[in-house]
C-alpha cells in the first residue's frame, strides 16, 4: 500500500529525497499530475494542493480529483501538510500542531463524492475525522526530531482567499477553534468518505486578525514564517513517512501468499507467518493501541476464531474487556444471533447475552475482511441491541471483495492495516 502526501507550497522539496517518477491520473473529477518517490523501500505519492505556482487559489483547489487520483494510485493512508494562523495565544509562530478536529465554514465547495444517491445514503461518520494511527505518528516524528508541536488542535477552515476580519477572528476563538486555514475540512471529509486514513500537520505563520496589539496577518507575513520553518515540515512529514513505512513493510512482509489455497485462483493470505514473527505482532499491536487508546472503547469484540488472537492482545493493552463472536452451537449459555449468507448455503453467529449491554462502546476485530459477511452479520446484532459501535478493525483487507462498502453501508468505519488488490 502506498502512502500519500498532500501539501502546497515547498512540497517539491521532498523531490530531492529520492529519485522518481510522474503519475497522471484521470478521474471523474479531473486529471491530477502526481509524482511519486521512494523513501525507505515504501513508494511515497505526493500531490500538489495549489499546483506548482501556486496557482490555484485555496477555493478552487479540485480536492475530489486529487483524492480520488490517490486512492486510484493506490494510497491507503494521506498526510496532509497545511499553514495556519494561530487562535490561540499559547500556539506561537513556528509552532507545529497535529490536528484532530475541524470546524467547516466553507460556504462554495464540493465535499462528497455523492452528488446523488444509488441504492443505501452514504453518510460519512467524522466523530474523529482526522486518523488516530497517522496522527500518532506526526506527533511521534516531531518529539523525536525536537520540535514544539501541539498533539492536538481544531482547525477552523475558512472559505478564502480573503483573510478574517477582526469580529471573525474572534467568532471563531470563542468557538474553540485553535488554528485558521483555507484547506483541509474538504480532504478530511472526502478521505473519510472514500476509505482512505488522513491526517495533517500544520505550519503556524501568523496570528491571524484577533489580536489588538499587531497588525492582522498578510501574505507577506506568511511567506517570511513559512521560509524559515518550510524544513521543519519536511522533516516531520519524512520521519513520520518512514516510521510509517517501516510497520507496513514489516507487517506486510510477515503475511505468507499462498496460490491455489483452499482451490484454484485464489491467493490466500496466510497470517501464520505473521502470528510467529515478533516484530511483525509488534507493529500490529502498535498501531491498534496508538488508534484505539484514546477511543473510550469498553469491550473488543473478537470474530472467530483468529480475531480471538488479535482481539484478546489488545484487549489486554488497552485494559478492556474481551468478547468472543462464534459460529452457531459453540457458546454455552443464552445468545444473540443472526443469520447470514454464505457462497452455498447460510450460517449464523452468535454473542452471549450477558456479554454486551447497552452502554458498551464495541471495536469489533478480525484477522481479515472479504466480502464482510460474518462481521455485518454482528453489526446486525449490535445495532439491534442499541449498541455504539467504535469500528471494525481488520489486519488483512481483500479490496476486491467489497466488505468495506458492505460494513461502511451499515454506518461502521472500517480500520486495515494491509490490503491486497487484484490476485
Amino acid at each position: 500500500m502506498k502512502l500519500g502526501v498532500i501539501g502546497g507550497s515547498g512540497l517539491e522539496k521532498m523531490d530531492s529525497i529520492g529519485k522518481g517518477r510522474t503519475s497522471v491520473i484521470t478521474t471523474p473529477y479531473g486529471t491530477v499530475k502526481l509524482n511519486i518517490i521512494l523513501l525507505s523501500g515504501q513508494e511515497i505519492v505526493l500531490a500538489s494542493r495549489h499546483g506548482e505556482e501556486h496557482q490555484t487559489p485555496p477555493s478552487q483547489v479540485n480536492i475530489r480529483a486529487i483524492i480520488s487520483a490517490l486512492k486510484a494510485e493506490g494510497v491507503g493512508h494521506i498526510i496532509a501538510t497545511t499553514v495556519v494562523g494561530s487562535l490561540k495565544e499559547e500556539i506561537k509562530r513556528g509552532d507545529f500542531v497535529v490536528l484532530d478536529q475541524f470546524l467547516d465554514f466553507t460556504k462554495s465547495r464540493k465535499s462528497t463524492f455523492y452528488d446523488k444517491f444509488e441504492g443505501e445514503p452514504v453518510h460519512a461518520p467524522l466523530g474523529d475525522p482526522f486518523s488516530g494511527f497517522l496522527r500518532g505518528k506526526l506527533a511521534e516524528s516531531c518529539q523525536e526530531l525536537g520540535i514544539r508541536y501541539h498533539k492536538k488542535g481544531c482547525v477552523v477552515t475558512i472559505e478564502g482567499p480573503r483573510f478574517s476580519t477582526r469580529a471573525e477572528s474572534k467568532m471563531y476563538k470563542m468557538l474553540g477553534g485553535d488554528v485558521i486555514n483555507m484547506t483541509v475540512a474538504q480532504e478530511a471529509i472526502l478521505a473519510k468518505e472514500i476509505g482512505l486514513e488522513y491526517a495533517a500537520i500544520a505550519m503556524v505563520t501568523d496570528y491571524d486578525s484577533w489580536k489588538e496589539d499587531e497588525a492582522p496577518v498578510s501574505w507577506p507575513q506568511i511567506k517570511e514564517m513559512f521560509s524559515q520553518n518550510i524544513g521543519n515540515m519536511v522533516k516531520i512529514v519524512t520521519g513520520a513517512v518512514r516510521m510509517i513505512a517501516d510497520k507496513e513493510n514489516v507487517v506486510e512482509n510477515s503475511i505468507r501468499t499462498i496460490p491455489d489455497f483452499p482451490k484454484k485462483g485464489i491467493m490466500f493470505r496466510d497470517i501464520t507467518t505473521l502470528l510467529k514473527d515478533t516484530k511483525a505482532m509488534g507493529k500490529v499491536m502498535e498501531a491498534l493501541c496508538g488508534r484505539y487508546k484514546d477511543k473510550d472503547i469498553t469491550l473488543i469484540a473478537g470474530i472467530e476464531s483468529r480475531g480471538f488472537v488479535f482481539g484478546s492482545i489488545l484487549a489486554d493493552r488497552l485494559n478492556v474487556g474481551f468478547v468472543l463472536v462464534r459460529k452457531k452451537g459453540k457458546l454455552p449459555a443464552p445468545t444473540y444471533s443472526q443469520e447470514y449468507d454464505l457462497e452455498y448455503g447460510k450460517d449464523q453467529i452468535e454473542v452471549h447475552k450477558d456479554a454486551i449491554g447497552k452502554e458498551d462502546k464495541v471495536l469489533i476485530i478480525d484477522d481479515l475482511i472479504a466480502t464482510g459477511g460474518t462481521a455485518s452479520a454482528f453489526v446486525k446484532i449490535l445495532q439491534r441491541l442499541g449498541v455504539s459501535i467504535v469500528e471494525a478493525a481488520f489486519v488483512v483487507e481483500l479490496e476486491d471483495l467489497k466488505g468495506r462498502e458492505n460494513l461502511e453501508s451499515q454506518g461502521v468505519e472500517v480500520f486495515s492495516l494491509v490490503k491486497y488488490k487484484g490476485e
